[in-house]
């Protein structure tokens, strides 16, 4: 305490302080995206004078970043090809029936993928095939969802390419002067790491998971019997006009629930049975997929989109040529906060709104009143450009699998050749890392596996501003002595441990403050200080960042520690302490195993 109390006599250190404390609440709060958050806090460190602009901006022309910047497009061309198509094949096969054959498939073959290429799009790209596969076998996706999840997260630490955090901690290092990371630099501890926690998803306690296929009756197997809620308007010509609920088409045609009935400003509640209808009336309908499709073609009542009083008529011809998807508003997402009217979505991304989902909750706003959250599943009508359009956002996932999704099948030999020679040249030649992917993306381009308006599009400037700006904070820690301060009085506090007690510490550390705030910024945040334990550890800088990077990369306690968990989070209507339940024995597994590995592999012998 003393060390850190003569530190903050530099006003320097003061000011890295306040900027960290501030962008600690911001991470955690949510109240700025991340990347502003960053931006911040970068501009604060510069204008206050602790860093100049060269220091502050070295890590948007890090080595680490540029890679980071090649690898998005190179993975884009990956899954424009299918490169993904044998293991949708293989998940659809008659081969794998039953729930822990799934899992072991997930866990053992494609958890690898993820140490190649992100894990966001591997699981956007496999959710569909595997809740098709739920609804085939009459399995809750419940089942086997979060295992999905958990196994792309595992296999993300198998390479330096597999995560984004990867290659921060590999900047982070080159930065403090330890040099940067190989590809395969952490894959001796990360390989066992995989198998033991792939082995635990395997024989886990089905107990472990619930089962949400049967709790209740709108909530069935099919990934089409979500239930979402909407709005319709009763038009004057429509046949409900003077008919009750009880007695009417819309309760015998369809699986509907009508949750509130709004007429001239007042609102009634349930029961309605006996309510006759009038024209004007809006009706807030819980709903699945497929009866809502289905009433496109009915003409007695109309959409009301994003909360306009206006109709939208189901069934006009100007719905032909349009398509109907899902996407999900991914963690950082900016439209999270906002509702569709305030954000004039309709207008904004060509696109309507039909429906919202939000995992087990049972709105009762009107749809264009409802503030948006992360994780929020919208069902979508647009054109197809449109659609494409969206699959290119940072701030909206498309969870459907479009007809003419792969238009450069015939390349996939060719794009896999091409990844291939890009983990290889490293490995096997002087050429560094950063040169082989730049390598491998202009060759994407240059063979037409990617247009260069995709590769323009598949950069994740989101990512690239967060990572970049984030780096600032290790050397504004290290410059004022913060870093050094901070990690004398957690040696002093950590006197008599043995160093594997240590490692168990700063293991933990990282990995409950990444359940509250991005794992980027985590690593950003702990690793400076960590790496000042090293000495009196009698380890390796190296074996310090390692411990911190697998701290921030195996999330698995809450639904917002890690993307891919939020993404399977409404699709398998998981509860919050679902996840913590399924994930804590891992979780216990990795505090005892990482730092055992980190030993074994950098202590002296």
């Amino acid at each position: 305490m003393a060390e850190l109390i003569s530190t903050l006599q530099n006003p320097q250190a003061v000011i890295t302080l306040a900027v960290l404390v501030l962008a600690i609440v911001l991470f955690i709060t949510g109240a700025l995206a991340p990347e502003l958050t960053g931006l911040l806090s970068l501009g604060l460190l510069m204008a206050t004078g602790v860093l100049s602009p060269p220091e502050a901006l070295a890590g948007f022309g890090s080595p680490a970043l540029i890679t980071l910047m090649g690898l998005f497009p190179v993975s884009a061309a990956l899954f424009k090809s299918g490169a993904l198509d044998r293991l949708r094949a293989l998940i659809a096969s008659e081969r794998i029936r039953s729930p822990r054959r799934l899992i072991a498939l997930m866990a053992f073959v494609i958890a690898p993928v993820s140490g190649i290429v992100p894990n966001t799009p591997v699981v956007a790209s496999l959710l569909p095939v595997v809740e098709n596969w739920c609804h085939r076998r009459g399995i809750s996706p419940s089942r086997v969802l979060l295992p999905l999840s958990f196994s792309t997260v595992l296999g993300g630490t198998l390479t330096l390419l597999g995560s984004s955090v990867n290659l921060l901690v590999s900047d982070i290092s080159q930065q403090l002067g330890h040099g940067s990371l190989e590809l395969f630099s952490f894959t001796l501890i990360s390989l066992p790491i995989w198998l033991v926690g792939a082995a635990y998803l395997v024989l886990a306690p089905r107990a472990l998971l619930p089962d949400r296929g049967h709790e209740h009756d709108d909530l069935g197997l099919s990934p089409q019997r979500s239930s979402y809620s909407t709005e319709v308007t009763i038009p004057h010509d429509s046949e409900l006009v003077g008919v009750s609920l009880h007695n009417s088409r819309l309760q015998r045609r369809f699986d509907v629930d009508v949750l509130e009935l709004q007429r001239s400003g007042e609102r009634l509640l349930p029961p309605l049975a006996d309510r006759k209808l009038q024209a004007g009336d809006h009706l807030l309908l819980r709903v699945t997929r497929q009866d809502l499709l289905r009433l496109q073609q009915d003409h007695t009542v109309q959409l009301t989109t994003q909360g306009n009083n206006a109709g939208f008529d189901l069934s006009s011809d100007e719905l032909s040529g349009q398509k109907t998807v899902e996407v999900l508003l991914p963690a950082g997402s900016t439209l999270a906060g906002a509702s569709l009217r305030e954000l004039r979505f309709r207008q904004r991304h060509n696109a309507t709104v039909l429906a919202l989902r939000r995992g087990q909750e049972t709105l009762q706003e009107r749809l264009g009143q409802i503030v948006l959250r992360e994780g929020d599943v919208l069902l979508l009508q647009a054109p197809l450009d449109s659609i494409r359009g969206l699959q290119a956002s940072n701030d909206l996932l498309v969870l459907d699998r479009l007809e003419d999704d792969l238009p450069t099948v015939r390349r996939k030999p060719l794009v896999v050749s091409m990844a291939i020679a890009m983990l290889l040249l490293p490995t096997l030649t002087p050429i560094p890392l950063v040169a082989a992917v730049l390598l491998a993306t202009v060759a994407v381009v240059a063979t037409g596996c990617l247009r260069p308006g995709e590769l323009q599009r598949a950069i994740r400037l989101d990512v690239i501003l967060l990572l970049g700006s984030l780096s600032s904070f290790s050397v504004a820690l290290q410059t004022t002595g913060l870093a050094d301060a901070m990690a004398q009085g957690l040696q002093q506090w950590l006197t008599g441990w043995p160093n594997y007690g240590s490692l168990v510490v700063v293991f933990i550390g990282t990995t409950l403050l990444t359940q509250v705030m991005s794992n980027a910024a985590s690593v950003a945040l702990l690793a400076p200080v960590a790496v000042q334990l090293a000495p009196g550890l009698d380890l390796p800088p190296t074996a310090l960042l390692i411990t911190v990077l697998f701290g921030a990369s195996q999330s698995f306690l809450t639904p917002v520690g890690y993307q891919t968990n939020l993404m399977v989070f409404g699709p398998g209507r998981y509860r919050f302490l679902d996840v913590t339940r399924y994930g804590i024995g891992l979780t216990l597994i990795m505090t005892v195993l990482v730092p055992a590995l980190i030993l074994w592999r950098y202590a002296p012998s």
